[in-house]
């Protein structure tokens, strides 16, 4: 069977890695590419367009936290830079400072824990122990598996599930399985130990390709694919409104701002002072929170965001959801399940005897109040 996509992407990935990892032998680079490109290649063949582009970026992704932060360095160095990088993870960091401060184990410190969860996903997790297998056929050099190793679970744990980094729903589940005493004893001061000779084997085979873990993946893989479509449209969506609605320059602001540009770059890029840069910052702000996520496109923000009022109760738990509309004026708390309901806003209006922008304004209240109770 031809392969035109597989070969065509694979090319340009061996250019762009032998531009980026000059320094690296040619077998090294070849270890890289076919990590990157994974065990199964036959894949992309049959992928749309647009996941072609969600893959490429993947790809994109893995290569430079592997470049920035793990390649060339010692297995030393390299963990410690992928325990600061986890740790740094606010969300989690205060998840787990919450829980030593209830446990018995007050003395202990984020970085501990941290060590713990990633041991256990080393170890039990289906997905990366096929990634440890795969690192295993792309490479025999012991210390590219460690780094290829470091790179994998960095990406791993950093994708999105429900809003929050995946690392931070495998400590929640670490919770519930460790003693209630508290997490137990790893030497203060050393590492936890991750030796490719130890942790790449070609003889376990204790894991199901049925177990639990799998299909949690599946549909990890399968939320984060939907996720990043979601955002592109969002992005799209969201230039075209600020070139239509605040002007060409807002559009070329959000491009800019999206690559991580300075305020001073995007000043320099756009020929303007930095001052009308901050005026245009604040005024493509009002747009989008005020406006574009609430009253133009608050369908497609919700859903991006998993916050929708029709699938996700605008994002609450069902304790928070339940108090949220108590808490709701009756006219709004009418207005909220009449959206909720897919009753259209002229309708709305017109059974309420009120005008459309007053909907409106009341829904962007109540749209307000839970962003504000999922933040707090």
């Amino acid at each position: 069977m031809t392969q035109v996509i597989t070969d065509r992407i694979a090319a340009e990935w061996e250019t762009r890695i032998a531009a980026e990892c000059s320094d690296r032998d040619s077998t090294t680079q070849t270890s890289i590419l076919n990590w990157l490109l994974g065990e199964n290649r036959e894949r992309l063949e049959t992928l749309d367009p647009e996941h072609l582009k969600i893959a490429n970026r993947a790809m994109d992704y893995r290569l430079r936290i592997l470049v920035q932060r793990y390649l060339g360095l010692s297995p030393e160095r390299a963990y410690k830079n992928l325990m600061q990088r986890l740790g740094g993870l606010a969300i989690l960091r205060d998840k787990i400072r919450a829980w030593l401060t209830l446990s018995n184990d007050r003395q202990r410190q984020v970085v501990d824990v941290l060590q713990e969860v990633i041991q256990e996903l080393l170890q039990g997790d289906k997905y990366i122990q096929q990634q440890i297998a795969w690192i295993g056929q792309c490479t025999k050099n012991p210390r590219l598996r460690d780094t290829l190793l470091f790179a994998s679970i960095e990406e791993y744990c950093l994708r999105p599930v429900r809003n929050q980094p995946l690392l931070a729903h495998r400590f929640v589940n670490y919770l519930r399985r460790s003693q209630k005493g508290g997490v137990t004893n790893v030497p203060q001061s050393e590492l936890v130990k991750l030796v490719s000779d130890e942790i790449v084997s070609d003889s376990d085979s204790t894991f199901s390709l049925l177990d639990k873990q799998a299909q949690d993946h599946y549909q990890q893989q399968q939320e984060w694919e939907a996720t990043q479509i979601a955002r592109d449209r969002v992005k799209e969506t969201l230039h075209d409104y600020l070139v239509e609605h605040v002007s060409p320059e807002a559009g070329k602001w959000l491009a800019l701002y999206l690559q991580g540009k300075t305020p001073e770059a995007i000043a320099i890029a756009l020929k303007i002072d930095v001052k009308q840069v901050y005026r245009l910052r604040e005024k493509i702000n009002y747009h989008t929170l005020k406006v574009f996520a609430i009253k133009a496109e608050s369908d497609l923000v919700s859903q991006w965001l998993h916050i929708s009022l029709k699938e996700h109760n605008l994002g609450l738990t069902p304790h928070q959801w339940q108090q949220f509309c108590d808490n709701l004026e009756p006219k709004q708390r009418e207005i909220m399940l009449a959206l909720k309901a897919g009753t259209a806003v002229e309708e709305i209006a017109k059974s309420l005897k009120i005008k459309t922008n007053q909907v409106m304004g009341e829904w962007s209240q109540i749209y307000l109040a839970a962003q504000e109770m999922r933040t707090n």
